[in-house]
Formats: C-alpha cells, sequence, structure tokens
C-alpha cells in the first residue's frame, strides 16, 4: 500500500508541520488532518461532537435520538482522501469547524478492539517478544485499538478458530468496513480524547501487521483479564 503525495516539496512541507515550523499558521486539527492524509496515507472523514449537559449528552448533527452522539460521520461526501496536499487538507477542514476526526475503517486498515487493562498487558507483551506492530490508540472509554491490515474483522472468528479459541474470547471484537474510529486529537463522545499509544510511522501506517500475529497474544490475554465490573 503506496502513498499518493503529490511532490517533493509536499513531503518537505508536512514534515516541516510536524516538527512544528508552520504549526502557529494552522490550527491543530488542520495540521492532524494534514498529517493522516499526506503522511499516514489515510482517507480522513468530519464527525460529529458530543457535549455533556443537563445530565445527558447532546450530539452536535441536532437529532435529540442519536444513536451514537459525537461518534459518527457528519457527511461521508466531505471525506478528504489519502494523498490531499497540506492545503487541500487544511482547506477541506476549515469548511467542517468544530469536526470530529474520523478514519474509515477497512480501507487502509482493520482494527482489532479489545479492553484497555488487557490491552495494555499485551502491547507490552508483543513489544518484549519483538512483533510487528502498527498504531494502537486508547480511547477514553477503557478500550484499545490495534490497527491491523486489512481484512481482518471479517477473518476474525476464522482466525480464532484456527488458534483454538472459539467464539467465547471475552470483549475482543473486530472492526471492519463501514465502521470509523476517532482520531486523536478529537474527543470521544464527549468522554475525553482518544490518544495513540503507538503513534503512527511511515512503515506502520503503511503496512499495518496481519492480524494473525497479534491475535493469539490479545486472545490469551484478554481470556485471562477479570471482566469489568
Amino acid at each position: 500500500m503506496g502513498f499518493t503525495i503529490g511532490s517533493i516539496r509536499e513531503i518537505r512541507e508536512l514534515r516541516e508541520l510536524r516538527s512544528g515550523a508552520r504549526r502557529r499558521n494552522r490550527a491543530p486539527v488542520c495540521t492532524a488532518v494534514a498529517e493522516y492524509t499526506g503522511l499516514w496515507g489515510w482517507d480522513v472523514v468530519p464527525g460529529a461532537r458530543a457535549a455533556r449537559g443537563g445530565g445527558r449528552t447532546e450530539c452536535s448533527c441536532g437529532a435529540a435520538d442519536c444513536p451514537s452522539p459525537g461518534a459518527h460521520p457528519l457527511d461521508e461526501s466531505l471525506r478528504v482522501p489519502a494523498g490531499a496536499t497540506l492545503d487541500e487538507a487544511t482547506r477541506a477542514w476549515e469548511g467542517v469547524p468544530g469536526a470530529a476526526l474520523l478514519l474509515p475503517v477497512g480501507r487502509a486498515f482493520d482494527v482489532i478492539e479489545v479492553p484497555e487493562a488487557a490491552g495494555r498487558r499485551a502491547l507490552g507483551r508483543l513489544e518484549r517478544m519483538g512483533l510487528p506492530l502498527g498504531p494502537v490508540a486508547v480511547t477514553p472509554h477503557g478500550r484499545i485499538w490495534f490497527l491491523v491490515a486489512p481484512g481482518a474483522a471479517a477473518r476474525l472468528p476464522e482466525l480464532l478458530y484456527r488458534m483454538g479459541w472459539d467464539d467465547a474470547v471475552p470483549d475482543l471484537r473486530g472492526l471492519g468496513p463501514g465502521a470509523y474510529i476517532t482520531a486523536p486529537p478529537s474527543d470521544l463522545g464527549g468522554l475525553g480524547p482518544v490518544r495513540w499509544l503507538r503513534p503512527p510511522t511511515l512503515e506502520g501506517a503503511g503496512r499495518p501487521p496481519q492480524a494473525r500475529l497479534l491475535l493469539g497474544t490479545l486472545a490469551y490475554v484478554c481470556h485471562r483479564e477479570p471482566p469489568r465490573g
């Protein structure tokens, strides 16, 4: 999977942006969009934001009965495509002020989601084993997202079965096409920001690991981790 950055000049601009040389002229969220599209080769979709007030969570989409406040796309047609230049990404995001950054799952990566405590333990094990890892994020509601190669979610039951696990692995699930994850620095559902435990890199973002390399460890740790009460 390659990156579609238009020129050496754009690569230089993005690297300068990441180092902080041009941040003073760009909103932080526009900086993040430009990094995701230009450096990491991911599409970005503007998402709704949520706010807590009066004992309830309200979504910026305006629907009183919104099923996922602050955690869904505003309009898929406003997607900023992978390879967008710094200026293109900035112009696109300035048209949706206040939107959350959502990453569509299923094209550049799938996601394996586990509880935070189990995910942190598994991450330590995987790092000690020297296994390849892609980006890893932690959410404010106690979940960890391991980004893996596309296709993992559809094959998850088969992969677990082949490893000797049935579908009773507690609290481990795959996210595939049609799903979205909230990306740093945006907050998730008004609960707080999503954070990277392992930030994207050129290698890790462009070639996320095959799920089978991580799944055995993730399933084992999830099985041993006591359920949250």
